[in-house]
């Protein structure tokens, strides 16, 4: 049990900025985390769903209210995930062999192509979130809870493309049954909580998660040999913002 509770307290403590008790970083103790990493998820859907609530009490305009809607995961997790997502387009816009699109991934530098897509994914993030309407905003919620049950499935079953990599404690077979078995849980209570919410918006926002896996699992292997943490934070980032945009279109046209 004690292990377990600091698989917890490690989860939030590496993929957030929320305070919680320190726990021994050792590998036995980190062996569980993914398994909370979708609580993380939770919290920033019950965060964005009260801001919006506060935003509508308030009277707060439209511009305010989605910077608030952008701004809140990032503050929430610090970064992490966008931080994968910048190293990622900039390995993928170089256009260079796999072992070196590997190497610019674990590069400290942000390179031009980072910043142009960093500057553009909150441009179209802002929009996005400028639109979407209280019908929507509540099932979008949960969207926060299932990419990062799909980025865990994913370094569960995925290939690895560094065996020396953060990502290699996950190899071992009967570890990874526990996590697929807790995540598929994880995304069992997406799915029950949206349909119960709306069922037109849960479609799409499930067929939206889908289909951004299915690219997530095309770029990690044809590109890089496989996933990594960074584009594990990809995934996370472009399935909310894809999740987001495509729900959003459903809320203006059903």
């Amino acid at each position: 049990m004690k292990r377990v509770w600091n698989s917890f307290l490690i989860a939030f403590a590496m993929f957030s900025r929320i305070p919680v008790p320190r726990a021994d970083w050792d590998k036995e103790n980190m062996k569980y985390m993914i398994c909370f990493f979708p609580g993380i998820g939770a919290v920033i859907g019950l965060l964005l769903y009260g801001y919006g609530k506060l935003c509508a009490l308030a009277g707060f305009g439209m511009l305010m209210r989605a910077a608030g809607f952008v701004l809140i995961p990032v503050l929430v997790t610090g970064g992490i995930h966008l931080d994968g997502y910048l190293d990622t387009v900039d390995a993928l816009s170089s256009w260079q062999p796999k072992e070196r699109r590997l190497e610019i991934l674990k590069d400290s530098h942000a390179g031009a192509f980072a910043v142009i897509m960093g500057c553009a994914y909150f441009i179209l993030a802002l929009g996005v979130w400028s639109e979407v309407g209280e019908e929507t905003l509540s099932v979008l919620c949960t969207g926060c809870v299932l990419s990062r049950a799909l980025s865990g499935m994913a370094l569960a079953t995925f290939p690895c493309a560094n065996k020396k990599g953060s990502l290699g404690m996950f190899a071992d077979a009967a570890q990874k049954r526990v996590l697929k078995t807790v995540l598929i849980l994880w995304i069992l209570a997406c799915a029950g909580t949206a349909l119960r919410l709306d069922w037109r918006y849960a479609l799409i926002l499930f067929a939206t998660a889908f289909a951004v896996y299915g690219y997530y699992y095309h770029v990690a292997v044809k590109e890089f040999g496989g996933t990594t943490g960074d584009i594990a934070g990809f995934f996370v980032q472009v399935c909310e913002l894809m999740t987001a945009c495509t729900v959003m279109l459903g809320g203006k046209f059903l």
